[in-house]
């Protein structure tokens, strides 16, 4: 059987490093990258340190508006679908990349598996939301990490191809943990002690190109001492854009955007996270890191309700008050996001459909 992964984007490329692993060990996989990230920091640095192998084909796609980027996906993946005739296309998460990965793969009658499946924080301002809605309903396989995911299909009528496979992150976490922190100079690097400091994250658009939630995040985090402050190519392009930067320069710890072994490290060493990224709460919760969410919804409820995680949005008062005073109760802790033996339970779903064909 012919399987072909497509891929675009840092959180995809940490989804797929665990899955292609099992997949080739029973089946052929081609791996198509459309280009969505390009810089080192976000892109080749992932392949280099996950074992990736190279991808097959690389469409160089790059930046743009979403309807640009992911019209131009669907044709250039379209052009290599058409060519390698695969018997099923895996797509990851919720990115530009795999709606148009889903799109090209259904117009061509292609089955598509989807990796993090039934995923919703129903707020269809967010563009993720939408592309995850979408794929969920072109796709044949939902491979859900949640029982919660499993139950969120089952309110669209999605019931057919739904499987409970659990977490592939956790699948990567506990492949690269120990990895990590064996390789990792970051902390010392950095000059960072253990529970010592926090880190923060910023890149989805509603934070990014809104300059009135920008500036209170940013007066909120300046506010902190000891913050790590790895910084997204475009959250920088904003924080210039809106005379941003020098102040967060001057308050903050700023480095470029970090590997995934110098970031599960940062991660599990903090003393407390403040993000917007969807993977880093669900990473930093398996690390049993306290959580401080940069935005009014999350598709990650489990973690909310387990309290490790709160939703502050981009108010300063918020955001301070939670920084200071939030803590989990540790008792409520309930791990919810599998074994580690998901791309397992994926790849033997798959072999079920070989017998299919």
């Amino acid at each position: 059987m012919k399987v072909i992964s497509i891929v675009g984007a840092r959180p995809n490329f940490i989804k797929l490093a665990p899955l292609s692993k099992e997949i080739r060990k029973h089946f052929d996989e081609i791996i198509i990258h459309t280009g969505q990230h390009y810089d080192y920091e976000m892109d080749r640095i992932f392949f280099d340190q996950l074992g990736i192998p190279e991808p097959d084909y690389h469409l160089g796609v790059g930046s743009g508006t979403h309807g640009y980027q992911t019209g131009e996906m669907v044709k250039r993946i379209e052009e290599a679908l058409l060519k390698e005739k695969p018997d099923v296309v895996v797509v990851f998460g919720d990115t530009n990349s795999t709606l148009a990965g889903a799109l090209a793969a259904v117009k061509l009658h292609v089955p598509v598996a989807h990796v993090e499946a039934g995923l919703r924080s129903y707020d269809k301002r967010i563009p993720e939301e939408v592309n995850r809605v979408l794929v969920d309903h072109c796709s044949d396989l939902l491979f859900c990490p949640t029982e919660r995911s499993v139950e969120n299909l089952k309110k669209e009528g999605i019931v057919k191809g739904v499987y409970l496979t659990g977490d592939v992150m956790v699948d990567a976490i506990n492949q690269n943990i120990r990895i990590a922190e064996k390789r990792s100079r970051i902390l010392k690097e950095l000059d960072l002690k253990s529970k010592d400091y926090f880190l923060a994250t910023v890149h989805r658009a509603e934070n990014t190109d809104n300059p009135e939630r920008l500036r209170s995040i940013v007066e909120a985090l300046c506010d902190i001492e000891n913050l790590v402050f790895p910084c997204h190519p475009r959250t920088e392009k904003f924080l210039r854009k809106y005379g941003l930067w020098e102040k967060v320069e001057k308050s903050i710890t700023v480095i470029k955007p970090v590997g995934y072994l110098d970031m599960l490290v940062l991660e599990k060493n903090a003393r407390k996270v403040i993000t917007d990224s969807g993977g880093v709460q669900k990473e930093v919760y398996i690390f049993k890191v306290p959580c401080v969410t940069l935005r009014e919804t999350t598709e990650w409820v489990e973690t909310v309700e387990d309290g490790w995680n709160v939703l502050v949005g981009a108010d300063k008062e918020k955001i301070a008050k939670a920084v200071n005073e939030f803590e989990p109760q540790r008792e409520n802790y309930g791990y919810r996001f599998g074994n580690g033996k998901a791309s397992e339970k994926m790849t033997l779903i798959l072999s079920k459909l070989e017998k299919q064909l």
